[in-house]
């Protein structure tokens, strides 16, 4: 087997846990080391330090898949980790219909995405070291999860860095177009073929099921109170109606319920979630028509379709109208595509989330929610929170931090892999300065 020598004076990122080793780090190699092949990493006087595959054609140059210098890279390699993942998700989390069930490097095996839908697999390959092995990968994956059919979504551009053409089909079974899943109780219809990357977005799970608290509680500010009125109950106790400021009793069983704005909705995740814990009223934004007619059906299949209102429309446009209309949410939901995709974007980044938070908050009745999230990687958490002050400050805001996480349970992170940290996700109250 071949081996790569690091250079003496390079970080010690590897004792760390990352499972990285860049082109820069390398002082040289030893032997026959073809592209894709798996070989060993030493440090600058020949210690063993891991094993993994090597591609002298990326920037990554070796992908870390073990760190004991006895274990093969074989068939059975390939099911002990699919296992071990598969009892991870079985252990965390309480619905396992649907979720991330192999999350590259963070589950060990480097360059690969696989979500579970239902009975159907999707897996997404990013690495030459994973391409070469697909076989082994799929066949593991057939045997550990006995799936329906495996669909690949290898349709991304991060491929071309690794030398390997996008991909996309059917690979194994029976995959059909659309898979209907279970997420926090609530139903959708995922589409593997034509949605977003694998068709869903699985890291926001836990910070979808956070908003919870925010959709009650709403009807004083509306103006509706729950009034004594002549009626009795079986136990002969009065009966109270929510009644407006007219005297009128409200039949709306939402009457307590958030007024809610979901930007950038894609297929309505968090528009079903406030409609499950209660909101009045939700609008659901997206650019997308396909997204939004998604969403619709989404809607539609959970019996929320009288509560929610769809607009197709460019977010930043729709919001800064809706301020000049002097429009009002009890809570405003950002989840935005990632605006710093490379490390020199960021600035731009910084000037979009500052124009969308700015905004949002400028919706947000006195007292009410905005709820905001980052995924750019290069949007350091940190900058994220400058970025969200500098917001409030030009809308004379306050706000107070309720909650703040990232991605959910089936997105592990490695400590000291900065790589895996990329969502930032927070819920702020919002309080006028005036």
């Amino acid at each position: 087997m071949a081996k790569v020598f690091l250079k003496r004076n390079r970080k010690k990122r590897l004792k760390q846990g990352h499972p990285w080793v860049f082109q820069s780090e390398i002082e040289r190699v030893e032997g026959d080391a073809r592209p894709g092949d798996i070989v060993e990493i030493v440090n600058h006087s020949g210690h063993f330090l891991a094993k993994g595959s090597f591609n002298p054609n990326s920037q990554i140059a070796v992908r870390v898949w073990t760190y004991n210098p006895q274990e093969e890279i074989d068939k059975l390699f390939f099911e002990k980790r699919v296992r071990e993942a598969w009892e991870y998700r079985r252990r965390l989390l309480e619905d396992t219909n649907a979720c991330r069930l192999i999350y590259g490097e963070a589950d060990f095996l480097p360059g690969v995405v696989v979500d579970k839908f239902a009975d159907v697999l999707v897996i997404q390959i990013l690495s030459l070291g994973m391409e070469v092995r697909r076989e082994q990968l799929i066949q593991a994956l057939v045997k550990v999860m006995e799936p329906k059919g495996i669909y690949e979504r290898s349709d991304v551009p991060v491929r071309e860095l690794e030398g390997l053409e996008q991909r996309t089909g059917p690979v194994w079974g029976e995959t059909p177009g659309e898979v209907e899943i279970v997420e926090n109780g609530l139903r959708y219809v995922v589409d593997i073929v034509e949605g977003q990357k694998t068709g869903f977005f699985f890291d926001q799970r836990e910070n979808r099921a956070a908003i919870a608290p925010l959709m009650t509680g709403w009807g004083a500010g509306h103006g509706i109170a729950l009034q004594p009125t002549e009626e009795v109950d079986e136990q002969g106790k009065i009966v109270f109606r929510p009644v407006d400021r007219r005297g009128k009793i409200i039949k709306n069983p939402f009457w307590d319920g958030a007024d809610v704005l979901e930007c950038f909705s894609h297929t309505g995740s968090f528009a079903l979630n406030a409609c499950k814990h209660g909101a009045r009223k939700v609008t659901c934004l997206d650019i997308s028509e396909l997204a939004i007619e998604t969403a619709k059906r989404n809607v539609t299949m959970n019996g929320f379709l009288h509560r929610v209102q769809f607009v197709v429309a460019n977010a930043f446009d729709y919001l800064r109208e809706q301020v000049r209309l002097g429009s009002q949410w009890d809570v405003v939901i950002l989840d935005p595509p990632a605006f710093a995709k490379t490390k020199g974007a960021v600035e731009g980044a910084c000037r979009g989330y500052k124009d969308i938070n700015l905004n949002g908050m400028k919706l947000v009745r006195d007292g009410g929610f905005l709820v905001t999230a980052s995924c750019s990687y290069h949007m350091k958490p940190e900058l994220f929170r400058e970025v969200i002050q500098d917001a409030a400050m030009d809308a004379k805001k306050i706000l107070r931090l309720v909650h703040w996480s990232g991605a959910g349970k089936d997105h592990p992170e490695i400590l000291g892999v900065e790589e895996g940290h990329y969502l930032k996700f927070a819920i702020f109250e919002v309080r006028s300065r005036a």
